[in-house]
C-alpha cells in the first residue's frame, strides 16, 4: 500500500514523500528511520490500491482464498501462499500485513480491519460472524455470490446505456458538423441571391452566417459548454445526486426505488444468513445505501431496537412494497428472515431486468427517430431555397 506524507526533514524543510508500507504505523516508522518528522499522512490514491494493474479485486482475492481453504490449507498457509505467488508489490505488501497479523495471533477479521481502505466494513463483518461458527468458506462463498449478482445488475444497466450513448454521440456530432461546417457554406451561396426564403431556412442561414463570422468564439463557447457539462456530470456521479435526479423522472423514479430496495434486501439477506444480528446488519447496510434510504434505515433500526417488528418498521419507513412486506412477515413467522429478504431481492431483480429490456426496446427506436428528424430537418431547411428556385423556373 502507498502512503503520501508531508514531513519535516532534518534541515526543517517541508517535503512530500510516497512510501510503500503495509499500514500507517509502518509508514511512520519508515519516515522516522529516515529522520523525518511526520506532519500529515494519508493513503495515496485509495481507489487504486493494489491487485491486477493498480486496482485490488476483492472478488479475486476471495475466490483464491476460498479455493485454498477448500483444498484443506489453514488460513495462515493460504495467506502465505497468496503472498508468495503475488508479483505486484502493492498486493504483496497488503498480504504481508495480513500474514504478519495472523502470525501474531490476531483474528482474521481484526487483521482485515487494520486495512480499512482495502477491506470494507461489510466484508469484515461477514468474516467476523463466520469466525464464531468456523464457517469462513461458506461466508466467502456467500459474499462471492452477492458480488456476482451486484455486478450482473450493474452490467445490465451499463449495457442498456451503451447503445443510446453511442447514438446520442454520433447524432450530436453529425448535427454539430452540419451546423458548424455545412450551413455556413450554404449561407455564403444564398447570400447574394436576393430571393425571399422560408422563415426557418432564413433563421438557419442567419445562424450559418454568424458561425462563419465568429467561428473562433463559437468553437470556444462550444468547448467551454461541453467541458462544463462534463464537469457537472462528474460531480453528479461522485456526489450521488444523480440518484435523486433520476428519482424525480416520471416512470423511472419508482424503478430506481425498486432497484435500491433490491440491493438493500440482497445485502441484508446475505448478512442475516451469515449469522449477523439484525441491528448490527442494519448499521452495516447503511454504508452502501443511498442517502435517502440511509435516513429511512436509521429510523427503522431505532424502531426495531425498541421492539417493533421488522416488517412493520420497514413498512412505516417506506422500505417495502406490498409483495416484499408479505415476504417479510412470512420470514418473521418462519424464522427465515435472511432467506425471505434474498427471495424478495430475486423477485425485484427479475422484474427490473424485464423492465430494462422493455425500456431499451422502446427507447432506442424513439431516440433514433428523434436524431433522424433533427438531422433530416437541418438538411431539408438547407435545400428548401433550392427547391423554391427550381419550382420558379
Amino acid at each position: 500500500m502507498q502512503f503520501q506524507l508531508q514531513a519535516l526533514s532534518a534541515q526543517n524543510l517541508v517535503e512530500t514523500h510516497l512510501l510503500e508500507a503495509c499500514d500507517e504505523a509502518e509508514a511512520r516508522r519508515q519516515a522516522e528511520a529516515n529522520q523525518l518528522t511526520v506532519l500529515t499522512i494519508a493513503v495515496a490514491n485509495p481507489t487504486k490500491t493494489f491487485g491486477q494493474g493498480n486496482r485490488f479485486s476483492l472478488v479475486l482475492f476471495s475466490q483464491e482464498l476460498l479455493a485454498l481453504l477448500e483444498a484443506g490449507l489453514s488460513l495462515v498457509e493460504c495467506i502465505e501462499a497468496l503472498q508468495e505467488k503475488e508479483a505486484n508489490p502493492l498486493a504483496a505488501s497488503v498480504l504481508a500485513g495480513l500474514f504478519k497479523a495472523l502470525r501474531e495471533g490476531e483474528r482474521f477479521s481484526a487483521a482485515l480491519a487494520q486495512q480499512p481502505v482495502i477491506f470494507p466494513p461489510l466484508y469484515i463483518g461477514i468474516v467476523q460472524a463466520a469466525e464464531g461458527t468456523s464457517e469462513l468458506p461458506q461466508a466467502l462463498s456467500r459474499y462471492l455470490d452477492y458480488q456476482i449478482r451486484l455486478d450482473e445488475i450493474r452490467s445490465r444497466l451499463i449495457s442498456a446505456a451503451i447503445y443510446p450513448s453511442i447514438l446520442i454521440t454520433v447524432g450530436g456530432g453529425v448535427a454539430l458538423f452540419l451546423l458548424g461546417f455545412v450551413v455556413p457554406r450554404f449561407a455564403a451561396v444564398y447570400q447574394g441571391t436576393g430571393r425571399p426564403m422560408p422563415m426557418l431556412s432564413q433563421l438557419l442561414l442567419d445562424w450559418g452566417q454568424f458561425v462563419a463570422h465568429n467561428s473562433a468564439a463559437v468553437g470556444l463557447g462550444l468547448l467551454a459548454g461541453l467541458t462544463f457539462a462534463g464537469w457537472q456530470l462528474r460531480l453528479l456521479m461522485r456526489s450521488g445526486a444523480w440518484r435523486s435526479w433520476l428519482a424525480r423522472v416520471p416512470g423511472i423514479g419508482e424503478r430506481m426505488r425498486i432497484l435500491e430496495l433490491s440491493r438493500l434486501y440482497l445485502t441484508l439477506g446475505m448478512l442475516l444468513e451469515g449469522g449477523i444480528p439484525i441491528s448490527t446488519a442494519l448499521g452495516m447496510v447503511s454504508g452502501v445505501a443511498a442517502p435517502t434510504t440511509r435516513t429511512h434505515l436509521a429510523a427503522a433500526a431505532i424502531a426495531i431496537r425498541e421492539g417493533e417488528m421488522m416488517s412493520d418498521a420497514f413498512d412505516r419507513n417506506a422500505l417495502s412494497t406490498p409483495i416484499s412486506l408479505r415476504m417479510l412477515r412470512v420470514g418473521e413467522r418462519s424464522g427465515q428472515m435472511g432467506a425471505m429478504l434474498t427471495r424478495s431481492a430475486n423477485f425485484y431483480e427479475s422484474e427490473t431486468t424485464r423492465w430494462i429490456e422493455r425500456f431499451t426496446k422502446t427507447f432506442e427506436p424513439l431516440l433514433m427517430t428523434a436524431i433522424g428528424l433533427v438531422i433530416g430537418g437541418i438538411v431539408i431547411l438547407l435545400y428548401m431555397p433550392i427547391f423554391d428556385l427550381a419550382g420558379s423556373l
